[in-house]
């Protein structure tokens, strides 16, 4: 039987795409299939093979039983922003922006950060990517500087994670670029705080990095900048994590260049399988990942696929508190529903603002504190606490709620607890 890659016609910030093939078509691994008729980013079959199915969502491709090494490359004509264009780059962090108009501006000597903070829990394909492979990442910020004509690039990297720096150290020879050691909270990857701790400038919720004479890359975004100068490689697949309740163990698993449209399920057994019952399938990471189904599949934005334990049974009166970190009140709803909770209170934490339809954190990972809110849930009836928030937000919460006796459930502790990862509680002094 063969193999169907369904290739989502949406794997980016902006419109969907129009596809150029029909059923019946035969096309090469990096045939052009589709384009975005506005804000968007080209796709490309991350396979040969036959177009088995054309719909609203998807374009689905029959795979060739023997597929090449190779690839159909791009025409690689025009500057770098073209070649970013035409390759299909987007934000590979998990955002989707499309790259080539994140890149579109003139910094007039600014900075190119490197984003390799990898700031979720468990996940580790970033950190590998620049142990594994430090030369592709470096060429990419070299390129993305030319590009936006900056000056300066910075890697911004946990201080914790100190073999992916010292393989940086090993390839940097220019003198422009450096390495900002950052400390290991969340969000530290977040676009304004790693320009208020590498940059010193902290940004309004509704400004761009750009106001900072900046542009933040995730490094395999950068990868793959380097691949389409250099090889003439459109984005034809994603470097993932996956973790939790395997057959081979619930440790991380990085797999490199999954074919885009491979899916959640076949991804899954190739890291050795379901063991036994399990709670969630999340798509991406503990904080900001969304649940998944084995029939889901990879995109240019996925980067984890955690299979986690059952989550706890719960039936007490729940309050849920949302911060602009982590996971929305949507996804609380979802789990405390998963967990048997009824849900009595919703508040906000105090730091959230409404920015361009979605809320935004005032300064990402620092916290003033949260015992208004919590109060306000505790008189609502709430027993029990489900949030979302921060190291440093979950950290003020734990100087309040055992004080009201109410036990603090964090929305990542299923994914965690599945890894024997420690959860997101009271910082350590």
């Amino acid at each position: 039987m063969q193999k169907v890659y369904a290739i989502l016609l949406r794997q980016h910030i902006g419109v969907v795409n129009k596809p150029l093939v029909k059923v019946g078509d035969v096309v090469e691994k990096g045939t052009l299939i589709a384009v975005p008729d506005g804000l968007g980013a080209n796709l490309h079959a991350s396979v040969s093979g036959r177009i088995q199915e054309v719909t609203e969502r998807a374009i689905l491709i029959e795979a060739d039983p023997v597929q090449p090494d190779g690839f159909k490359p791009i025409s690689g004509d025009g500057g770098i922003l073209d070649i970013i264009r035409e390759a299909g780059i987007v934000g590979m962090g998990g955002a989707g922006f499309p790259t080539h108009v994140k890149m579109n501006v003139d910094l007039k000597g600014g900075v190119v950060i490197a984003n390799g903070v990898e700031c979720e829990p468990i996940l580790e394909h970033n950190i590998q990517q620049m142990i594994e492979d430090p030369q592709l990442v470096y060429n990419g910020l070299r390129y993305a500087m030319q590009a936006v004509n900056a000056a300066k690039g910075i890697f911004a990297v946990k201080a914790k994670n100190s073999r992916a720096i010292a393989a940086l150290k090993g390839v940097i020879r220019d003198k422009t670029i450096e390495i900002a050691e950052l400390p290991d909270m969340y969000p530290m990857g977040e676009e304004r705080a790693i320009i208020r701790e590498v940059l010193g400038k902290l940004l309004a919720p509704d400004q761009l990095p750009s106001a900072a004479q900046a542009v933040v890359a995730n490094v395999e975004t950068l990868s793959r900048i380097a691949e389409a100068v250099d090889l003439k490689k459109p984005v034809i697949a994603k470097n993932v994590t996956v973790a939790g309740r395997l057959k081979s163990g619930s440790g991380p698993q990085v797999f490199r260049d999954v074919p885009l449209g491979t899916t959640v399920a076949e991804l899954i057994e190739t890291a050795g399988g379901i063991a036994g019952e399990y709670g969630e399938i999340i798509a991406g990471g503990p904080f900001t990942g969304q649940s998944a189904g084995l029939d889901d599949v990879i995109t240019k934005t996925s980067g984890g696929i955690l299979v986690t334990i059952p989550l706890t049974a719960e039936k007490r009166k729940m309050g849920l508190l949302v911060c602009a970190c982590g996971a929305n009140e949507e996804r609380l709803r979802e789990i405390a529903g998963k967990m048997g909770a009824p849900v009595v209170g919703v508040e906000r934490c105090k730091q959230v603002l409404d920015v361009r339809g979605g809320i935004k954190c005032e300064n990402p990972g620092n916290c003033p504190g949260q015992a208004e809110k919590v109060l306000k849930l505790k008189k609502s009836g709430a027993e029990v606490l489900l949030i979302s928030n921060c190291s440093d937000c979950s950290n003020t919460v734990m100087g309040v709620a055992p004080k009201l006796k109410l036990p603090v459930y964090h929305h990542t502790d299923h994914a965690l607890r599945t890894v024997n990862h420690p959860l997101i509680r009271k910082l350590k002094s």
